[in-house]
């Protein structure tokens, strides 16, 4: 029985595009993705986006194989693992800078703490607006250093991708804005 529920625990929301039915699903999502917010910044709706660019949400997500000769499989493509496909070195960073050693790719209280640490991070060495879901994603996905040599100009399919990002931040957003007294009134409150 606890094998069966640790199982539901991890498995995708239903409406990936709505954040207040992910929410609504998934009891305590919204209390980690606000507690990240408040401790880094990074707003709730830019986290969301980022992990379904990511993942959709699939704890378990991880890399594309990648195979020899074409039809061999030959591991994974990188260590991406998680939420938030973080590789193991990046981790392993997120661990020691913030002394969260506990910390799992596939738990989301984590994964939003880590988005958050890393947008902060990205707005104190990059001036980034943690409210850029573009330049934030992009960053994200080509590291503060790449993101200062500007490597994803050579990548026009990433700029695209990062506009998906953006607007999928700002639709999560509004929808949130609509739920959010009920988000944050207590789970034995009935309005």
């Amino acid at each position: 029985m606890l094998l069966a529920l640790g199982g539901c625990a991890t498995t995708p929301p239903r409406h990936l595009d709505n954040g207040c039915e992910i929410f609504r699903e998934k009891s305590g999502w919204y209390d980690d993705a606000k507690a990240s917010q408040e401790k880094w910044g990074v707003p709730i709706h830019v986290q969301l986006a980022i992990i379904w660019q990511e993942s959709r949400f699939r704890a378990q997500a991880k890399a594309p194989r990648d195979y020899l000769l074409g039809f061999i499989p030959w591991g994974r493509k990188s260590s991406a693992f998680g939420y938030a496909q973080v590789k193991d070195g990046t981790w392993d960073w997120y661990r020691r800078k913030t002394g969260n050693s506990g910390a799992d790719r596939d738990d989301f209280g984590d994964v939003t703490d880590f988005i958050g640490w890393y947008g902060a991070m990205a707005h104190r060495k990059l001036g980034i607006s943690k409210w850029d879901a573009y330049r934030l994603y992009l960053a994200y996905h080509e590291g503060l250093g790449g993101y200062r040599r500007k490597t994803y100009r050579k990548k026009p399919w990433l700029m695209r991708v990062a506009r998906k990002v953006e607007r999928r931040a700002a639709r999560y957003r509004s929808q949130i804005a609509a739920c959010r007294d009920e988000l944050e009134s207590p789970w034995w409150w009935p309005f």
